[in-house]
């Protein structure tokens, strides 16, 4: 007799009695069957495909509605082609990336990934050259520990099969956080803090890589700083996007 046989009735006593349980990465309850989300939580985090801008993610109208570029967008195109993001950053998204990024719950992290990578296989696109992360300044990342932008890309450039550019973009000024700032100063605050590696990126076509679109001050200045460089066209990423009053 295999050994699976004789494990498998085992197994699933411990399973039924909590035994072998996982918990729900938002609200841990046990998850007797296993998962990272129990099914209140999972509701909670629906996908937004539609009723949405693809190039900025404002959203307005139905959720079912398909994806149209807003007035904004068409008369002043962002520097890159499409925006893809899970959905609004509010509710257990928020405090998920919270506890993710402020709170050493880095056991999010796949989670996280599988969010961004379903994100981005809800729309049709290109595949890109390359993925590149929102980088941190070093002492930033030195007193954050990790840069959460650079782990969901991570798992991107893994499940795409595609390089992930580390280095691709570096930050050249620790900035104040953006969360102090209004729009017009965000645009300030932001403005020259970056440089690319035209080796790296010149002649790519790329996914740049962060975990919250605001007001899009900071992507912005990254995917202008990547066309600056040389790359030909670029698409972004994120976990979440806010909603603006």
């Amino acid at each position: 007799m295999r050994i699976e046989q004789v494990l498998k009735p085992v197994l699933t006593l411990a399973w039924r009695l909590g035994l072998r349980a996982g918990r729900c990465a938002v609200c841990a309850a046990i998850l007797p069957e296993g998962g990272p989300l129990c099914p209140t939580c999972a509701q909670d985090l629906p996908l937004r495909t539609g009723g949405l801008c693809p190039a900025c993610g404002a959203m307005s109208g139905r959720e079912n509605d398909l994806p149209s570029l807003c007035p904004e967008c068409r008369s002043a195109p962002p520097p890159w082609n499409e925006l893809y993001f899970h959905g609004q950053y509010t509710g257990i998204m928020r405090r998920l990336i919270i506890g993710y990024k402020f709170h050493n719950r880095f056991e999010r992290n796949r989670l996280l990934g599988a969010l961004a990578v379903a994100a981005f296989r809800a729309r049709p696109g290109s595949v890109p050259d390359a993925v590149v992360p929102v980088p941190l300044h070093d002492r930033r990342l030195i007193w954050r520990g990790f840069n959460q932008s650079l782990e969901i890309a991570r798992g991107l450039a893994r499940h795409q099969d595609r390089p992930l550019l580390v280095h691709g973009l570096r930050r050249t000024r620790n900035t104040p956080p953006q969360t102090r700032f209004g729009l017009k100063e965000r645009q300030a605050n932001i403005k020259g803090a970056f440089a690319a590696d035209p080796a790296l990126v010149r002649g790519k076509r790329l996914l740049l890589v962060d975990d919250v679109y605001t007001t899009g001050s900071t992507l912005r200045e990254c995917a202008r700083t990547l066309k600056r460089a040389g790359c030909i066209e670029v698409d972004v990423l994120v976990l979440a996007r806010t909603v603006l009053d």
